[in-house]
């Protein structure tokens, strides 16, 4: 049993690689994301004068968004502050409300418009969906990421706005810049 379980783990490790090298990242960049949101997140949660319990933090080659509600400015500039600070971390893009937390019932709401989007981006056969990250908050939706082209990111917006219980979408997706050719 031992065995089988080890076998499992070292095959979900390998299939989240293989996946990490499939998109159009590379796996360094992936890897340089998730260690800055985990140091952040270390940074956050050791912070105990301010609840980020309903903030979202979604990061995509260096760039950092923050989204959800925040109870105070003064908590929202300490998040903001931290953000600016953790390694990793090129650019921070402030999108968190002065709000009480998100309700149950939304936030349910939010999930499913999320895995809504998530499921059409997929499936489709103009968007390359690994370029695409997202959160949903308030029946907004957040799009990050970089886009290949404008059909690309007209169609990830579409689909975006199309769908059922989404009230706006902000975007924050860049074109992606082919590295220039030398001779």
């Amino acid at each position: 049993m031992r065995i089988s379980l080890r076998r499992a783990a070292f095959a979900v490790a390998l299939l989240a690689i293989l996946a990490a090298c499939a998109s159009s990242r590379n796996l360094g960049s992936n890897v340089d994301d998730l260690s800055a949101n985990a140091q952040l997140k270390a940074v956050l949660f050791a912070d105990r004068k301010h609840d980020y319990s309903d903030i979202d933090l979604t990061i995509y080659g260096g760039r950092l968004m923050l989204t959800g509600t925040m109870l105070t400015e003064d908590g929202r500039r300490r998040l903001i502050d931290n953000a600016q600070r953790a390694s990793g971390v090129d650019e921070v893009i402030d999108e968190v409300l002065i709000a009480d937390h998100t309700t149950r019932g939304q936030g349910l709401e939010d999930s499913y418009i999320d895995q809504s989007i998530r499921a059409r981006l997929l499936t489709s056969d103009t968007v390359t969906s690994s370029n695409y990250k997202m959160s949903v908050s308030r029946g907004v939706v957040y799009l990050l990421g970089v886009a290949r082209d404008k059909n690309e990111l007209d169609k990830a917006l579409q689909i975006a706005r199309s769908t059922a219980g989404v009230d706006k979408v902000v975007s924050h997706v860049i074109y992606f810049q082919s590295p220039p050719v030398s001779n």
